[in-house]
């Protein structure tokens, strides 16, 4: 169970799951590589190119930015 939980702490800090509210930045989606820019703080989508390919991560890899804002109404998600 602990490497479990050690396992979600790991992917929350280098994959956003889609719907978190985030910072303004550009992320990558972990499944397929598509990149999207967020200029402002909002809930990030889920990657447009997911239904072309199977995307079971389902999150977005920070590459600048801060990732979950700390407003974030689902942190844990």
């Amino acid at each position: 169970m602990d490497s479990f939980k050690d396992f979600l702490k790991e992917q929350k800090k280098d994959c956003v799951p889609y719907g978190s509210d985030v910072s303004s930045g550009e992320y990558e989606c972990a499944d397929c590589g598509y990149r999207y820019s967020n200029q402002s703080k909002k809930s990030l989508p889920p990657c447009p190119k997911r239904n072309e390919t199977p995307h079971t991560k389902r999150c977005w890899k920070i590459l600048s930015g801060q990732g979950d804002a700390s407003d974030d109404p689902y942190p844990g998600r």
